[in-house]
């Protein structure tokens, strides 16, 4: 025969404390930041500027990468460069006239193509430009497999053929265009004391950026109105991908047999490669100074929690004489340090997001938003809300119901 509760149960059975649900939980816990709204903005700032920072520096990274991705396939990795060294006197020395020919006889090599510098010959807009204004235009014979090997494309116009060049015609590099104000071809130009015909205007080229500032004419057209010596002073090489380290340990001594130490070969796309390694270091920097923000930002909630923790003494002692429990209160506080950064990693991954976006759609990139820094980025601000909240929610556990209600 079962015995009925008494009184004691009874009334033990209705001072426990009931377990918050988890909507309960949330609601209690964000009655914080709607009575305190502007101080809420002002200490989720503090995390949105730091989330910000990290997630547009990732994202920027990313577009860049993607963009120089883009860039190398696009170009090829397969392009070396031969260029004069040194001789043992310290002095240039000089490519073979039949350089780039030696080079073609390579069996994995596709194409080869040089050209060669002026150094006499100045470039102006008409014969009345000063001679010590000529822009750092530098003066190229070219041979016609260039734009092959290179990898050239056109802006306007067409690159020399044969019959032009061996005749006073000229193709503009994209920087020698713009400073000679020439924009479309059939323009003359002042070249070496006589007048050249614009044949076309070449687009950027990424590998070879020292053509971008020259003006290339024919070889031939080079030989008969400028006095070219014929001597290469780069050659351009473009290789089986799977042959180019075999190929580089070759170039020197086919160029020079004699001298190979006099010859300098070289992998523009390495350059590229650096350049990039480059920047992702500086993104590592920037990434750090971001988190660094976001520390500051941490700090900010744990004073804003505990001055909130101050202020709303009389709340917590009304609560804990109502029946709450010190579990109950430190999870009301911890709760709304935890919304409080969630507000602003939220806040801050969306306007990290926006302008990383804007600024790749600004560099013709495409724009990539890695989700994981996303997700990162909010669940570290969370992690650090929680952090920071800790300490001020075991404060208001602590206090006693009558203390708290006597005020500070």
């Amino acid at each position: 025969m079962s015995r009925r509760p008494g009184p004691r149960h009874l009334t033990a059975a209705r001072l426990a404390p009931r377990r918050l649900s988890l909507a309960d939980t949330l609601r209690v816990g964000s009655v914080g930041l709607r009575t305190r709204p502007a101080r809420v903005l002002l200490s989720a700032l503090g995390i949105a500027i730091g989330i910000a920072a990290m997630v547009a520096v990732v994202a920027v990274s990313a577009s860049s990468q993607a963009a120089f991705n883009a860039q190398l396939a696009s170009v090829g990795t397969n392009m070396l460069t031969v260029t004069p060294g040194r001789d043992f006197t310290g002095e240039p020395a000089p490519l073979p006239r039949n350089a780039a020919e030696m080079v073609r006889h390579i069996a994995p090599v596709e194409n080869a193509a040089a050209t060669g510098s002026l150094k006499d010959a100045k470039v102006y807009r008409n014969d009345h430009i000063p001679k010590a204004a000529s822009r750092g235009i530098g003066v190229l014979a070219a041979g016609l497999g260039l734009p092959r090997t290179v990898g050239l494309h056109m802006a306007a116009g067409a690159w020399l053929n044969g019959a032009q060049g061996r005749y006073p015609a000229v193709v503009l590099g994209t920087t020698a265009a713009e400073n000679l104000g020439i924009t479309t071809p059939g323009a003359q130009i002042w070249l070496g004391e006589r007048w050249f015909t614009v044949t076309g205007i070449l687009k950027k080229a990424p590998l070879a950026p020292e053509l971008d500032s020259a003006a290339l004419i024919g070889w031939d057209a080079a030989k008969t109105y400028l006095g070219f010596d014929g001597r290469p002073t780069m050659i351009y090489t473009r290789t089986a991908d799977s042959k180019v380290d075999q190929v580089r340990g070759v170039l020197a001594a086919t160029v020079n047999p004699e001298a190979p130490n006099e010859v300098t070969v070289s992998r523009p796309s390495d350059a590229l490669t650096a350049k990039q390694a480059a920047n992702q270091a500086f993104t590592s920097l920037l990434v750090g100074i971001g988190a660094i923000a976001l520390l500051v930002g941490g700090v900010g909630v744990a004073n804003t929690m505990v001055i909130a923790v101050l202020e709303r003494r009389g709340e917590i002692g009304l609560r804990r004489a109502l029946g709450a429990t010190r579990g109950q209160i430190r999870t009301q506080f911890l709760t709304e340090s935890v919304m409080l950064s969630a507000l602003g990693g939220i806040g801050g991954a969306a306007l990290g997001a926006g302008a990383s976006a804007g600024y790749a759609l600004s560099q013709n990139w495409q724009v990539v938003v890695p989700p994981w820094a996303l997700g990162v980025g909010v669940g570290a601000t969370m992690a650090i809300g929680a952090l920071a909240g800790l300490w001020p929610a075991v404060r208001a556990a602590r206090l006693a119901p009558r203390a708290a209600l006597s005020g500070p």
